[in-house]
């Protein structure tokens, strides 16, 4: 349990999101409001500040902050790196935040804020080493091992979005092809759509229509399973992980939880699968949980840097 009210902030491409949570790790107060990024890196900075301004006049006794955001600290020399809201790359984006908070802050990357929060509230509870997956515009993931997150030295612990499972795949702006991010956003569901038919439809479409027996949405369908299945194995044929977590839109869809996982058990290297895929729990409060989370000694990074 938390021994104090903590406050974290999920800053996202779209929107930049505050919660307060009480001793026992509920949210008490929650405010979203636009990021504005056309606005750049000065203006962002502002929305962050004015954020986390008002919710600090609402909770006494914090004494420091917990920042989500896409992307992560660099060890090299302390900069945001592999951030998809471009300006905030190559920025010293936690140092300039203190200097206009007052307060330490500490920030990682979001996915490893929703690993954290389903792993100390949500659907990996009592998980020794719980994954946390991001299905949705991007792929990303995160580790927890007891309770705290594994950022590893290079902080790109559970960055399984970029590994490649298809050398002739779509590019990515990684520097890849076929990586796991580019066959398994909704984006890369949707272009698939587009190509077979020449029309759009959005994920949750695609699997609707597979589900009525629309043939180009169950080809589309069907591959995206096997491309899910064998990235899953993947990862858990080198972590092994006690629990794996589903969040982002993509995790709504009720066929990665049966014909997905058979998927994953077609393909792992063992006589059976044992590791249990589960739907998240605390929806799209997790990325602002987790960020609150951060800021209390237990859910920090074990980081080695």
């Amino acid at each position: 349990m938390l021994r104090m009210p903590s406050i974290g902030i999920d800053l996202g491409g779209t929107k930049i999101e505050g919660a307060i949570l009480d001793e026992q790790g509920r949210i008490v107060a929650r405010d979203r409001i636009p990021t504005e990024q056309e606005g750049g890196y000065e203006h962002i900075l502002g929305r962050v500040a004015s954020l986390a301004g008002e919710l600090r006049a609402r909770a006494d006794g914090v004494e420091r902050i917990g920042i989500g955001t896409p992307g992560s600290i660099s060890a090299r020399d302390g900069t945001l790196k592999n951030s998809n809201t471009l300006c905030l790359n190559g920025k010293r984006l936690r140092e300039d935040l203190e200097a206009r908070l007052g307060l330490p802050l500490v920030l990682e990357n979001d996915a490893n804020c929703f690993a954290l929060a389903e792993a100390r509230l949500g659907s990996g509870r009592g998980g020794e080493v719980v994954f946390g997956v991001i299905l949705g515009t991007g792929v990303g993931g995160g580790i927890v091992l007891n309770g705290r997150i594994w950022a590893g030295p290079q902080h790109i612990a559970g960055e399984w979005g970029h590994h490649s499972v298809d050398p002739d795949g779509p590019a990515c702006y990684c520097g890849q092809r076929g990586c796991v991010e580019t066959l398994l956003s909704g984006p890369a569901m949707e272009a698939d759509y587009q190509e077979t038919t020449g029309g759009f439809a959005a994920a949750a479409q695609v699997a609707a229509q597979a589900a009525r027996g629309e043939a180009a949405a169950v080809a589309v369908l069907d591959r995206y399973l096997g491309r899910f299945g064998r990235a899953l194995a993947n990862l858990i044929a080198i972590l092994d992980p006690s629990v794996v977590v589903l969040g982002g839109g993509l995790s709504n869809l009720d066929v990665l939880y049966d014909r997905g996982r058979d998927e994953v058990a077609r393909r792992i290297f063992n006589d059976e699968l044992r590791t249990p895929i589960r739907r998240n729990s605390l929806g799209d409060s997790a990325g602002v949980i987790g960020a609150a989370l951060l800021a209390t000694s237990t859910g920090m990074s074990t980081s080695t840097t």
